[in-house]
């Protein structure tokens, strides 16, 4: 009966760390960045910056969210490609997609575990690869990379992540086989996800998925992780390039934060393929657009 009472609070306490250690991530987090950017966080901050752009930023939040929250991928690509087809430059667009993923992802992370989506299993094998990946990739946009000189690639990068999307979406028969190299599969997606504004999601999900594991499962899951992934890129963007673009940055996390708890209700209730294809469609059309400008 004691060692059954001890099994019971030991299992009481990991499902609280679930909770608590992203809650408490995102307290800090923003306790800091209104104590160092407290102009920006002022009333008159907020009421100067409230404009018809806020709203456009806004929108692409919870679209953006939509689309991860219920596919398990497409939130940097979506939200990445509005933004550069906007006319966001690169490192202002990837500094306010992981700044604002940091408390999306996190939001999400917190839904999914609430509608019971998560293999903590899974989670920890994708977590401190992933985060490695992710710090490497923000450390060289950041501090190395030209960011003007890359904005032609990202666009292609973009392309080829949506023919990936499209790709997984037209498999009728998918065989389930045992994944392999979760560590490898981690680091490369965390790596691209940072360098490229996006990229976890389409290249660890689509992987996932493609090799026949539960959909509901594996995209709580990527969700769940991608909150550190989030965490440690926007912690690096913050250290190494600062960070700019306040506006683009509270629109979308108002916006992905109100959307994460339907994107994580709907994730079993609608019909994947169609919304995957038409994600894809729509990422080709502005990174089409984006290219265009720049040639």
């Amino acid at each position: 009966m004691e060692k059954d009472l001890k099994i019971n609070n030991g299992d009481s306490l990991k499902e609280k760390l679930w909770i608590g250690i992203p809650v408490v991530l995102l307290i800090g987090l923003l306790s800091i960045l209104i104590y160092n950017h407290h102009a920006e966080f002022s009333w008159n901050g907020l009421i100067e910056g409230f404009n018809e752009e806020l709203l456009v930023f806004f929108a692409i939040g919870v679209f953006a969210q939509l689309v991860d929250g219920t596919l398990g991928m497409g939130y940097g690509a979506t939200s990445t490609s509005f933004l550069l087809a906007y006319g966001v430059p690169p490192v202002v667009s990837s500094t306010a997609v992981h700044v604002s993923e940091m408390f999306t992802t996190g939001a999400s992370a917190l839904s999914h575990h609430r509608f019971g989506n998560i293999n903590k299993k899974l989670v920890r094998h994708l977590l401190i690869p992933g985060v490695l990946g992710s710090i490497t990739g923000a450390y060289l946009l950041a501090d190395v990379i030209n960011g003007d000189v890359i904005k032609p690639f990202i666009a292609v990068y973009m392309i080829v992540l949506a023919i990936i999307i499209i790709k997984k979406a037209l498999r009728k028969n998918i065989v389930k086989k045992k994944t392999k190299k979760l560590g490898v599969l981690a680091v490369f997606g965390g790596f691209m996800d940072s360098v490229g504004g996006g990229g976890w999601g389409p290249i660890v999900t689509s992987t996932l998925l493609g090799r026949g594991r539960n959909p509901r499962y594996t995209i709580g899951s990527v969700n769940a992780a991608e909150f550190a992934i989030s965490f440690a890129s926007g912690i690096t963007f913050m250290l190494f390039g600062g960070i700019h673009g306040w506006q683009v940055i509270i629109g979308l996390i108002l916006g992905g934060v109100i959307a994460a708890p339907l994107g994580a209700y709907l994730v079993n209730k609608i019909k994947r393929k169609p919304m995957m294809v038409a994600v894809g469609i729509v990422i080709i059309i502005l990174s089409l657009k984006t290219l265009s400008k720049l040639l």
